[in-house]
């Protein structure tokens, strides 16, 4: 979709929800919907031209936005050069030195404004865009003509294309048009082109869109030369990251306005001779920069190396010409040959022939290989039949960046697949935009440091003021006057100021090296310090990868038996045959391979897999069946329920397999046994759905009671069936549906397998909760397994209840989830936590402590049509399973807005785009998520992330520590001077350089070596320099300094044997008042600094930090030396004027223990202790503004009637009177659900003439479950044992 305008839609109706406008705890204007979170809008500064204004939830008249209805809206405006504008501006430029072209560096789009004119779209040649961030983009328009050589072009070619007649742009339907010119940008990666017909630009468009199926099959492949014509618009099939230049990224980083700053401040400071700290300034700015600049460009450098790949393809020319070319050449409409050793993707195709095999670890996160089909071919027009959408034919799509591990092919047929999607705009091009371009992180701290520099810089211009009066009465020449002026400047606002705060982000990082954690991004540390929220993935990160066997629960004659752990000694009867075949793995260059469920399970039989001996790449004929036998005979074992008959070591073949469908939840095998003259068919899925296609008669009675004895500990359980097939023949074997077969099967037992939490989880889990850190999971694994998971490693308490979200665009149900407790006597009630059968409202509403989960697929439905409920939901939502990466991103994002400071922590490239949106991802894998996250974690566990947090919070106690110091220095500095203006007098230069260099410098730098406590505690630091506690710590502080300035200053003159200061031009400063001012400033630094220097909870003692002890103890020991004894050339150095009187100078000491003693006072009795523990907590108006989710919780709490929890027995019996009013394809899929053993659909079934067809296909013991169903079908969710050996009394009680 393009740019369009506002007055195309219909304008928004705000009652309800009611708009208000309101001022947040920041001082920024928002626009705040009653029910929904606030959305940050732009300052009034930014609209005063009734341009750009809208949030992105409102749109504006007369503004024109890109992608409408499809992604994020971006606002857009075109403007054209105006000539008079341009000069006017530069003139300003040169008369200002520059200084106006630089503020136009920072503020791009004032520049623009500046030099050119507004005018519509279809004139600019320049275009400005403002995203759903609020941030500004720039763009130039191009012309591309088709008599143009776009060899090497704007990096967008890379081999020359030359000129061509004409250009092709992409049409609905799939085909191209041809135009003799485009005009276009390229935004984020992406080309925009200018369409004449609706006047608007749109996102160049490829053949996933508005493209029928039957398109595809046919097109006979692109000759070079159209291959050439649309490359000239498409560019190259190149992902590239570009790796800025040293040069480049110094400029820019000096350009930035503390850089600037220093630069301005060093430059002041060489012309007034003050050339030692000055020095000293640049060179640790050259540090810094020089290590800003290599890390940086070395993250580049890992990114493009770990991104970029290169490749040779063939495409399919037509007939039987077949071409090797680059993969950067391909096209969208290119036919790829796809090799059968397999290759890794270079681009998005739709797959024409063949099956491929193929490893989408990258996109998902599982790493089970996904067989592709072909696409169906309707065999319409190709202005008919159904449309291609890449994410409801995502089977049979390859995706760029997924690896084909093989594939497979009917005799010499090749694989062929069109590419739809190239470059940036393929799956793995997006993940690397959301890399490139991520949500923009607002952090208080870094943010109200601008505010308070603008305080000091206030003060400053006071001082400025102040100088020109005290000097103009003493005729002070005006270029003296001038450099004074602005020295104070650099005075107030310390140009150091920015490298002091990133002392503790320093130590943090290298005591995070120690533990190997490794920080690519520095800002990202102070933010750890106020997370309060962390998603994490599930598979590899909370649990190992893969699942492992625990027994097997076998069933005879419909009794169960004893259970099996150690399954490779089991009798080779049906249970092994069916572990042993029921599978869909395959030997892949000589290594077996396939769902990690399946090779458990067959690795725990211990028998062998052989396949035919022909090549992997034709293994698509079944003609020729894989055989399992044992690896080893067992004589004495009975083989007479596999039909071996004498045979000791069965050799069974796999004829044809049924594969798993989550619609029908099983997967099927047809077997036969060597020698045998029978077919058997093994069945294998969800037990209830195992049951209702088994005889009543070999089900236990008490199956419902012994299988959540299992499910409620987290087990993932299988349950297998069985069923001869004495009268089927092989030809009849090979077309028989599953239908026919998969009915009145024998039921042989339970299968129980563990997802094994890493045993760091669960501790860490545990951790988190106590603090109040609230945890997440965000997986792309299955519901059952991800809810199994949290109760297992506590994220969901053992009480607790779990809501199942099941949104669809028209509603959203609200669903307990199925977990009763089978033994109420073994756990006996308790009021408010205990959830029995029937009660969940009632409980609900006693105790709010309920957990909302949802799928991917609810969460989209939410997003997109049900918004408002979204706050609330996410608020309680602690489980998200079946999550695409894209979904991951956009829940952080959402928790984000209520206010959360959230970390996410992942093992997969599919979890790039959350890691990076988040505040702070940590990435445990040192692939592609380890370039897209801020910490990287060589340890392969969570334990990493309260490690990460508590070093956050230390780090951001010593900036904020630091940054309190830094102010307090600078405001004590400034008030020395301006004590010492008064009579003409100032500091000298080696005073100066004493305080600056020796002092601050030598604190600051040990400041931040206090390593982290090592316990969390609930409270977190406060992220606010605006606050009320520290603002009120800086003013107490800066009132005793001034006092006691003042007092020294006025003491000292009271003395009989006091000189007043001659005023002189030669900048002779020594004098009484410069000595009491100076000697008295000193110890004052010393003591904000050990003042400043917090402990617990968030750092250790300051004790324990041993560098900065004894830099105190030497640098105070110093200081009493100048004061009492200094030596001759001290006093020469220093240009001091020491009274004879000991005593006097003792006093000196003296003043100086009672200024610790009132600044201790001040900041631990009146800040600390009265104001913010006792005074904040009794009046409401000295406490922060509540967050979104506070407000949020609080409302959750207090409504007892949300949500409306229904049962599961409702809510089928919902969704199947939904299916059968509108029969569609899902209705299968609603009915299987139905045809649970539950009766709350029965009557509907058998009433309605729609499921006629789907209860033909059901057994008679389905259909009699329908209507009797077992006992123990309640709904509600209760408490999981954590204790495997429960289960087994519960088991043994149940024979």
């Amino acid at each position: 979709m393009g740019a369009r305008k506002s007055r195309d839609y219909q304008p928004v109706n705000l009652s309800p929800p009611t708009a208000i406008e309101a001022m947040s705890s920041d001082g920024e204007r928002t626009l705040e919907l009653e029910g929904l979170p606030r959305y940050q809008t732009s300052s009034p500064s930014d609209t005063d031209n009734g341009f750009f204004c809208a949030t992105g939830k409102i749109r504006k008249e007369n503004v024109d936005y890109l992608n409408v209805g499809d992604g994020p809206e971006v606002e857009i405006a075109g403007f054209e050069r105006a000539t008079l504008k341009t000069a006017l501006t530069w003139v300003a430029i040169v008369c200002t030195a520059g200084l106006l072209r630089l503020v136009f560096h920072w503020l791009p789009q004032y520049y623009l404004k500046c030099t050119h004119r507004r005018c519509s779209l279809a004139a600019a040649d320049t275009v400005l865009l403002r995203d759903q961030y609020f941030q500004w983009f720039v763009h130039l328009v191009k012309t591309l003509r088709a008599t143009d050589d776009q060899s090497n072009k704007d990096g967008l070619s890379m081999s020359p294309i030359g000129a061509s007649p004409y250009l092709l742009i992409p049409d609905s339907g799939g085909r191209f048009r041809e135009v003799t010119h485009i005009r276009y940008f390229v935004s984020k990666k992406l080309k925009y082109i200018w369409d004449e017909d609706t006047k608007s630009f749109n996102c160049l468009r490829s053949l996933d869109t508005d493209t029928p199926c039957s398109y595809f099959y046919g097109c006979q492949g692109l000759q070079e030369e159209e291959q050439t014509i649309r490359r000239q618009v498409y560019g190259v099939n190149a992902i590239r990251v570009r790796v800025w230049p040293i040069l480049e990224i110094l400029f820019r980083e000096v350009l930035t306005p503390f850089y600037i700053f220093q630069v301005f401040s060093c430059t002041l400071w060489f012309i007034d001779e003050y050339v030692y700290y000055a020095a000293a300034i640049v060179i640790m700015s050259v540090a810094s920069l020089s290590f800003y600049c290599y890390s940086f460009r070395t993250m580049q450098m890992e990114l493009r190396n770990k991104i970029v790949t290169h490749d040779i393809v063939s495409v399919w020319r037509g007939g039987e010409l077949v071409e090797t070319i680059e993969a950067e050449l391909l096209v969208p409409g290119d036919i790829v040959i796809v090799p059968h050793h397999g290759c890794l993707m270079q681009c998005d195709a739709v797959l024409l022939s063949g099956n491929c095999i193929v490893d989408e670890s990258m996109l998902t996160g599982e790493s089970v290989p996904v067989t592709k089909t072909p696409l169906p071919n309707p065999k319409v027009d190709k202005k008919q039949g159904p449309l291609y959408c890449i994410k409801e034919h995502a089977r049979h799509t390859l995706f760029c960046g997924t690896k084909v591990i093989q594939t497979r092919y009917y005799g010499n047929e090749k694989v062929k697949a069109m590419v739809v999607r190239t470059g940036f705009s393929t799956s793995k091009g997006e993940l690397v935009r959301s890399i490139l371009f991520p949500k923009p992180m607002s952090f208080k701290f870094n943010r109200h440091t601008y505010y308070f520099i603008l305080c000091l810089s206030g003060c400053a211009f006071i001082g400025l003021i102040y100088t020109f009066i005290v000097m103009s009465r003493d005729n002070t020449p005006v270029g003296d006057m001038v450099v004074r002026a602005l020295d104070l400047i650099t005075i107030a606002v310390p140009p150091a100021l920015p490298m002091a705060l990133t002392i503790g982000i320093v130590y943090a990082r290298q005591r995070l090296k120690e533990k190997d954690i490794y920080c690519l991004n520095q800002n990202s540390v102070n933010i750890c310090g106020v997370i309060n929220a962390v998603c994490f993935d599930k598979t590899g990160t909370l649990t190992e990868d893969g699942l492992d066997m625990w027994g097997v629960v076998p069933v005879i004659d419909s009794r169960w038996k004893p259970i099996i752990h150690n399954t490779t000694e089991m009798d080779q009867g049906h249970i092994q045959v069916c572990m042993a075949t029921c599978h869909s793995l395959t030997i892949i260059d000589e290594e077996l391979c396939g769902d990690p469920l399946d090779l458990k399970m067959f690795q725990s039989t211990g028998w062998d897999l052989e396949e035919p001996a022909i090549a992997d790449s034709v293994k698509f004929d079944q003609m020729m069946p894989t055989v399992v036998r044992p690896k080893k005979p067992r004589f004495g074992t009975s083989t007479e329920d596999v039909g071996q008959g004498e045979s000791m070591q069965p050799e069974i073949g796999i004829v044809r397999q049924f594969t798993f469908s989550s619609s029908l939840q099983r997967m099927s095998v047809i077997t036969r046994a060597l020698g045998a003259s029978n077919f058997d068919l093994y069945v294998k899925g969800s037990p209830e759905m195992i049951v209702s296609l088994s005889k009543p008669e070999t089900v236990p009675a008490n199956f419902a009671e012994v299988l959540q004895t299992y499910t409620m500990q987290g087990y993932r359980v299988i349950a297998i069936a069985h069923k001869p097939l004495p009268d089927l023949k092989w030809v009849k074997a090979m077309r028989i549906t599953r239908e026919q077969v998969e009915q009145d099967l024998d039921f042989f037992g339970l299968l129980v397998m563990e997802n094994r939490l890493k045993p760091e989880t669960t501790p860490v889990i545990k951790i988190l909760n106590d603090v109040n850190i609230r945890t997440i999971m965000v997986t792309g694994d299955n519901m059952l397994t991800a809810l199994s998971v949290a109760r297992e490693c506590q994220m969901v308490g053992m009480y607790d209840q779990v809501i199942l979200i099941n949104a669809t665009p028209t509603g959203v149900a609200y669903v307990n989830s199925e977990h009763v407790d089978v033994e109420p006597a073994a756990h006996p009630k308790e009021e408010g936590n205990f959830l029995a059968a029937g009660d969940s409202s009632d409980v609900r509403r006693k105790d709010k402590r309920y957990h909302f989960a949802m799928t991917g697929s609810s969460f989209a439905n939410l997003r997109n049509c049900h918004r408002h409920l979204l706050p609330k939901i996410v608020q309680r939502g602690t489980i998200f399973a079946r999550m695409n990466p894209e979904q991951k991103a956009f829940l952080v994002e959402h928790i984000q807005e209520l206010g959360y400071n959230v970390a996410m922590c992942g093992d997969g490239a599919n979890d790039c785009g959350a890691l990076k949106t988040a505040h702070a991802g940590i990435s445990l894998s040192e692939a592609e998520a380890s370039v897209a996250s801020p910490f990287t974690s060589l340890q392969q566990n969570i334990k990493c992330v309260p490690t990460v947090i508590r070093e956050g919070r230390a780090a951001l106690v010593t900036s904020f520590g630091m940054f309190k110091y830094m102010a307090c220095y600078s405001l004590c500095q400034f008030t020395s001077v301006m004590i010492l203006y008064n009579i003409g007098c100032n500091l000298t230069d080696f005073e100066f350089l004493w305080i600056d260099l020796c002092l601050l410098t030598v604190l600051g730098i040990f400041f931040g070596r206090t390593a982290a406590h090592s316990v969390l505690v609930k409270a977190t630091p406060p992220d606010s320099l605006l606050g009320a506690t520290p603002l009120l710590s800086v003013l107490g502080q800066m009132v005793i300094m001034v006092l006691v300035q003042i007092v020294v200053y006025f003491y000292i003159q009271t003395k009989s044997w006091f000189t007043p200061f001659v005023r002189n031009h030669e900048k002779e400063y020594a004098s009484y008042e410069n000595h009491a001012v100076f000697i008295i400033s000193q110890f004052q630094y010393i003591i904000l600094a050990f003042v400043f220097s917090k402990g617990a909870p968030y750092r250790k003692t300051i004790l324990s930090n041993y560098y900065f002890v004894a830099a105190m103890g030497i640098l105070t020991a110093a200081c009493i030396y100048i004061t009492l004894y200094p030596m001759q050339w001290i006093i020469n150095l220093l240009e001091l004027h020491p009274p004879d009187s000991l005593t006097f100078n003792l006093q000196f000491i003296a003043i100086a223990l009672v200024n610790l003693a009132a600044c201790l006072i001040c900041e631990m009795f009146l800040v600390e202790f009265l104001f913010f523990r006792i005074l904040k907590n009794k009046y409401k108006v000295l406490r922060r503004t509540k967050h979104v989710y506070e407000t949020i919780e609080k409302e959750l709490r207090n409504d007892r009637s949300w949500p409306p929890v229904e049962t599961s027995h409702e809510h089928k019996r919902k969704a199947t009177e939904e299916a059968l009013r509108s029969p569609s394809s899902d209705t299968a899929v609603i009915l299987g659900e139905a045809t649970k053993p539950t009766h709350a659909t029965a009557d509907l079934l058998h009433r309605n003439d729609n499921a006629k067809p789907f209860l033909r296909n059901l057994s008679t013991n389905s259909q009699s479950l329908l209507i009797s169903p077992p006992s123990g079908g309640a709904s509600v969710g209760t408490s999981p044992v954590n204790d495997s050996a429960y289960a087994e009394t519960q088991y043994q009680s149940s024979l």
